[in-house]
């Protein structure tokens, strides 16, 4: 059984060798670059991957579906530059392939790091995530931001964690969660969903409860507070973006003044 890993690219140039070298057990290695200017892509060739490169962005989860159209194993596991297997994932991987009956597809755990400080409880753990799958069975789905992989049959489950090392800085959570909640708000909206003021509010608050309280992010210590809060700000300014979105598309579709 063949392994295809799939990995979309842009300034990476920090990650992309480790993440990489993590599979090197693969028979192949699919780089969809997007304009990198950091040596991204020398670096992922170096490292013996076929570097396709593209000149738009429609998103990750278009983005991530041609690189699986250029995957040709029987199986592909996808992975971001930001991520590496450990090795007791990688010998769960060549096991569950070995396998000659089981599931077309599987989940792994993900243990992301904030700020240096790996979090394992909360909103971000454990974080089971889609990632190894038969090439044909599965696909990812079209959102902009927050895609995941659709499989058309039973998922099973991998032991082992995949290492993600999010968000080195406040800087950069404050970045993504910018960007993240910009096009979570307009794949909802585009789907027909509404925000609103009141809607921002409680669903932050409750995000925020649920991340820290419910899920037990407080035994995360001061670093469980601070993840919980900015997953509460996200989901508040994911709410209010569509809110705006909503405002503005009535204000766009009124008849123009007399």
């Amino acid at each position: 059984m063949s392994l295809s890993v799939i990995v979309i690219t842009r300034n990476e140039a920090r990650h992309i060798d480790a993440c990489l070298a993590s599979l090197a057990f693969a028979d192949e290695w699919v780089v969809l670059d997007s304009g990198s200017t950091d040596g991204t892509r020398d670096i992922a060739a170096a490292r013996g991957a076929r570097v396709v490169t593209t000149s738009d962005w429609p998103g990750f989860g278009p983005q991530k579906n041609r690189a699986l159209e250029a995957a040709t194993g029987e199986w592909v596991f996808s992975i971001d530059a930001d991520e590496r297997v450990t090795p007791e994932l990688a010998h769960q991987i060549r096991a569950a392939m070995a396998a000659p009956a089981g599931p077309a597809a599987y989940t792994v755990s993900r243990l992301s790091s904030f700020c240096g400080v790996w979090m394992r409880h909360g909103d971000w753990y454990p974080d089971h995530v889609l990632r190894l799958f038969r090439r044909g069975q599965a696909r990812f789905t079209d959102d902009l931001v927050h895609e995941h992989v659709a499989a058309s049959g039973p998922v099973g489950h991998l032991d082992g964690h995949l290492l993600h090392e999010s968000m080195p800085s406040l800087e950069s959570c404050l970045d993504k969660m910018n960007r993240y909640s910009s096009g979570r708000a307009l794949d909802r909206h585009r789907a027909g969903k509404t925000g609103g003021l009141g809607a921002a509010l409680t669903h932050g608050v409750w995000a925020f409860l649920r991340s820290y309280v419910l899920r037990r992010g407080f035994l995360d210590g001061r670093m469980g507070f601070v993840v919980a809060v900015s997953v509460a700000e996200g989901t508040y300014y994911r709410y209010l973006k569509m809110w705006l979105l909503d405002r503005a598309a009535v204000e766009a579709a009124a008849p123009p003044a007399a």
